[in-house]
């Protein structure tokens, strides 16, 4: 029996304060904190099991500090904003309680994703004595699962594609699934992949290529730059490939073209009537929240995997999935899918390390811990996975 502090109510953290509750022989006592609290009581209302809620500005370590203090908890889930990842582990750091987050720290004034800042923490987490996990969301997250538990069908791995698609629909012009800030700075960044040793760049958006993808059909893939490819790179040895691939409508790049040509998705501050506003966080003021697309919402997902290499000698390939249906994480959890593949996870690498399954001292990526105890429960909690062999 142990307590969480989770620190976020937007669409993923209501997703994992859910799941928690679903599981109270490990959750049991849940603290919802976030910088809004009728964001968190409003969670709490939709909840058949009570959780206790608080305040918090992330931003502030202080005040992340006394919260830990004040509730005590055993694991702090961080799904607030990845520019807070730095104050909360600072905050874990000062109380000796174990870490999880779901993607990785990016500076507010630059918009990069890389995990160095992070692995920067493991000397000093692993002298505390305590267990930071880094990206247990899906992407990363069940992906580098994913590339991790191939090893059991594979000598060798060669090259691996991750491939992201979202064939729902929310019925809003332009809305971004999470975070409209993180998103559309994620977006229109460079594309980068690795090969043969070295990192290649692209223009945004520049690479696509159609897959048909199980239970939605052909689609049109473009090639970005992601986390998880950072880590898998290291972690997985013997890799000659490795890239990110996310699908969008032509309805979506359009918008995201006009946007970006009138600059609105900019990051540094513009003067306008006497003060600065930043272009991108004033356009996240106006498109819809993430958390309330959810209620209309249909169509599925399917987030996956595709690896070659070689076994026994062989060429192999190999294709692990999941597809998640909008509508069904609605009914559940009242979460669109993005939230819901993002918070599921993040429950389970929970309960993993709050029960003694998955433990370490130190910083880690989810690929280095064992996959199986993870492959093995995640679909009892609603992501089955699904795997071909070519």
């Amino acid at each position: 029996m142990s307590s969480v502090l989770i620190i976020g109510a937007g669409g993923v953290g209501g997703v994992v304060t859910h799941k928690c509750t679903q599981v109270p022989e490990v959750f049991s006592e849940i603290v919802l904190a976030s910088r809004t609290l009728e964001k968190c009581e409003r969670i709490k209302g939709q909840l058949s099991k009570p959780i206790r809620t608080a305040q918090v500005d992330a931003d502030r370590t202080e005040e992340v500090i006394a919260l830990i203090r004040k509730f005590s908890p055993n694991l702090v889930i961080n799904v607030a904003l990845p520019y807070q990842d730095l104050t909360i582990m600072e905050a874990c750091l000062a109380t000796g309680v174990h870490y999880l987050d779901t993607a990785n720290y990016e500076p507010p004034e630059m918009a990069t994703f890389s995990y160095k800042w992070q692995w920067d923490f493991h000397d000093r987490f692993q002298k505390r004595g305590i267990m930071a996990l880094l990206g247990c969301g899906f992407d990363p997250g069940v992906v580098n699962v994913y590339c991790a538990y191939a090893w059991h069908h594979f000598d060798e791995i060669h090259t691996i594609d991750i491939m992201d698609c979202n064939a729902g629909s929310h019925g809003h012009p332009f809305a971004t699934n999470f975070n409209p800030e993180i998103n559309i700075r994620e977006v229109t960044q460079r594309g980068k992949y690795y090969e043969e040793g070295q990192w290649i760049e692209t223009d945004p958006l520049a690479v696509h290529k159609t897959f048909d993808f199980p239970q939605i059909g052909p689609r049109e893939m473009y090639l970005m730059y992601h986390e998880e490819l950072e880590s898998l790179v290291k972690f997985i040895p013997g890799i000659k490939r490795m890239r990110f691939w996310m699908t969008f409508s032509e309805a979506y790049l359009t918008h995201l073209r006009v946007l970006e040509n009138v600059g609105m998705t900019r990051i540094d501050p513009v003067r306008y009537q006497g003060m600065d506003i930043v272009p991108l966080q004033f356009l996240k003021a106006l498109l819809p929240d993430p958390g309330s697309l959810g209620v209309n919402y249909t169509g599925k997902t399917n987030i996956g995997c595709l690896i070659e290499g070689i076994k026994d000698g062989k060429p192999r390939k190999y294709y692990v999935y999941n597809v998640c249906d909008h509508a069904e994480c609605y009914r559940e959890v009242k979460a669109q899918a993005i939230s819901y593949t993002t918070g599921v996870p993040a429950m389970l690498g929970a309960k993993l390390m709050l029960t003694g399954v998955w433990k370490g001292e130190g910083v880690f990526n989810i690929e280095q811990l064992d996959p199986d105890p993870f492959m093995a429960q995640i679909g009892q909690y609603g992501l089955p996975w699904t795997e071909v062999f070519y």
